[in-house]
């Protein structure tokens, strides 16, 4: 399958390179020239346009900052290519805009599907992301070998922006827990316990969370969290905070109370604040600290 590929950061890039060891004739274009450079060297065909990179594919898949950038670069591509064209979009972005992208794609007769994903750079890089998509039924179980090709869970969440609905709860959920898994590890440092003590108490009994035992926001437990490495992202503080507040957007047009979702908004938004919107978003750990007056 001839595919390509728009939008090749952190995420994008690594998507990409994925699509090209399953065999795809992936044709990638980015705004930034140093990640053309390295799609190059990972055997992407670096395009110079969008019109290039769409001319002759089968599929568009589109990985984004934000809704605004999906619609402008679907509007473009929308008169690029034909009617039939199957168009993807793997941004996180809010429900209003994503539904927009659908119904743009529909107008044009192209199928398409919001399909953002779970599982950071790491995920990315080693092809298990999770896949929450929105869209018909049957485009979705046609287009199943292109995302088994990027990653390990592909889930069908119902119809358009039903992808996007689901990324903006799950991620509402990880921005709470990891605020609360940090206050129990800053309490239980006030309280003398050891990082490993609550860790093996907690990993097993009703405090269990994938915060805890896969991400645990304190170095040793796991040694693979970003605690482990100065909490370089992973997944960065910017990106939980947009998250968060494509929750609180999303709660606000729905009419539904999220009291959790909001302080955990207004933390993160805090935690950026402070310079760390470029850490991992486990950090914050580290500001709970600081605010109960310990530094270590």
């Amino acid at each position: 399958m001839t595919i390509g590929f728009i939008g090749l950061g952190h995420m994008g890039g690594p998507m990409a390179a994925n699509l090209v060891k399953a065999r795809h004739v992936v044709r990638g274009f980015d705004l930034a020239q140093p990640l053309m450079d390295e799609a190059r060297s990972k055997g992407i065909t670096a395009c110079a346009s969008l019109a290039e990179a769409v001319a002759g594919a089968d599929t568009v898949i589109t990985m984004l900052p934000a809704g605004k950038h999906v619609l402008s670069v679907w509007q473009e591509l929308l008169a690029l290519v034909p009617s039939g064209t199957l168009l993807i979009d793997c941004s996180t972005i809010d429900i209003d805009s994503a539904r927009g992208a659908h119904d743009m794609a529909a107008a044009k007769g192209c199928p398409s599907l919001d399909a953002p994903v779970s599982g950071g750079t790491g995920g990315a890089t080693a092809g298990t992301l999770t896949f929450m998509i929105g869209g018909e039924r049957d485009v979705f179980a046609k287009s199943q070998p292109i995302f088994e090709a990027m990653g390990k869970k592909i889930i069908h969440c119902g119809g358009m922006a039903a992808g996007q609905a689901a990324k903006i709860c799950n991620n509402m959920i990880l921005g709470i827990s990891m605020i609360a898994v940090g206050e129990a590890f800053v309490l239980g440092e006030k309280l003398g316990l050891s990082h490993q003590a609550l860790f093996d108490v907690a990993s097993v009994s009703s405090g269990q969370c994938w915060s805890l035992t896969t991400y645990c926001p304190v170095p040793g437990p796991v040694p693979t969290s970003p605690a482990n490495n100065d909490y370089k992202p992973g997944f960065a503080g910017a990106l939980m905070l947009k998250d968060l507040k494509l929750s609180q957007a999303a709660a606000q047009s729905a009419g539904a109370v999220t009291p959790l979702g909001a302080k955990a908004a207004e933390l993160y938004a805090l935690f950026n604040e402070l310079g760390n919107d470029g850490k991992d978003f486990s950090g914050i750990i580290n500001m709970l600290r600081q605010q109960s007056g310990d530094t270590a």
